[in-house]
């Protein structure tokens, strides 16, 4: 029983820290962009860079978001393979019964 819920816990931390990790890797690639944007504006003269490095630094951070989740989500399908294959879930099963 404490196995199981060191596991539920476990699995609830690391659902929070890649929710807080997708926040901030958003929050940074378009908060650079946008100070790029601004910077270029200012040294430059225009208007309209701002809203070009905006949409690109948002583009860069979805990118950067769905790597992370591929990474994470290929990591877990491994995993199951892996208890798959060496029959930990049926042996956990088992004892729960």
């Amino acid at each position: 029983m404490k196995r199981r819920r060191s596991a539920d816990n476990r699995k609830t931390f690391q659902a929070l820290a890649l929710i807080s990790q997708l926040g901030i890797t958003m929050i940074v690639s378009i908060g650079m962009a946008s100070a790029l944007g601004i910077w270029l504006d200012r040294k430059l003269g225009t208007s309209w860079i701002t809203v070009v490095m905006f949409v690109l630094g948002t583009a860069a951070g979805i990118q950067s978001a769905w790597r992370l989740i591929r990474k994470i989500y290929d990591g877990e399908e491994r995993q199951d393979k892996e208890r798959d294959l060496s029959g930990e879930d049926h042996r956990s099963t088992e004892k729960e019964r």
